[in-house]
């Protein structure tokens, strides 16, 4: 796992520069950059599965960093795309859910266990997607995003421990983050975000790639286990 350093390659260094730019509205992705919890991966193609056990490896870093409590509340991963970009939303998110269906898929390849805090079923509210026995909320990014917040010069799938909301939610804080995070997006964007949802109110599928989808929005994603039993 990389963390971020003056010696970040040029695409960990826009990143990072993204994350830091005063408009950017998510005060916690900030906090993680400046606290050092901000990790980057640096992976091939987004349709492409080569570097899948990378990823994993990366995210149970992560989760480890996260659970021996070194005083640092945020920590994300980062996995920074190469290759063609997706044309539209459509499309990436198509290809984000066949990576993440991939990930998942090797993952319980691995024996990985499901997170008992949260549900591996899309359609639930406690939907969060179970790696390495952790949850995590994802935040996609790539260039023909409509939110301003989520636009970047590659495809991006940023890593968020579920337990560390939960966390935030114990002491009090979560509510006073997001209402911060969703006025600097308001105010960015000119709008509020209409897919925002909080955890155990819908599920937070639909928000994972950024796109506006309406209520008939099918999630593509299947759990491992109930795929195995399909099969």
């Amino acid at each position: 796992m990389s963390n971020l350093s003056p010696s970040q390659s040029a695409a960990g260094k826009a990143f990072a520069e993204r994350i830091a730019d005063q408009m950017f509205p998510c005060v916690g992705a900030k906090s993680a950059l400046a606290a050092g919890g901000l990790s980057i991966v640096e992976a091939g193609p987004l349709v492409c599965g080569r570097d899948d056990e990378k990823i994993l490896d990366a995210l149970e870093e992560t989760a480890e960093a996260f659970w021996r409590g070194s005083g640092r509340r945020f920590y994300s991963l980062a996995i920074l795309f190469d290759g063609p970009v997706p044309p539209d939303e459509a499309a990436f998110e198509a290809q984000m859910w066949a990576r993440l269906q991939a990930l998942a898929d090797r993952d319980a390849a691995r024996g990985a266990p499901v997170d008992p805090e949260v549900s591996e079923h899309p359609a639930s509210p406690w939907f969060a997607l179970s790696l390495g026995g952790h949850g995590y909320f994802i935040v996609g990014l790539h260039p023909a995003a409509s939110r301003p917040a989520r636009r970047f010069e590659q495809p991006t799938l940023v890593f968020n421990l579920q337990a560390q909301f939960a966390a935030l939610r114990r002491d009090g804080l979560y509510d006073k983050m997001r209402s911060a995070i969703m006025a600097r997006d308001t105010a960015l964007a000119g709008s509020p975000n209409p897919m925002l949802a909080d955890f155990g109110d819908a599920s937070a599928a639909a928000q994972f790639s950024g796109r506006e989808v309406d209520g008939d929005w099918f999630c593509p994603f299947l759990p491992p286990m109930r795929r195995s039993r399909a099969a």
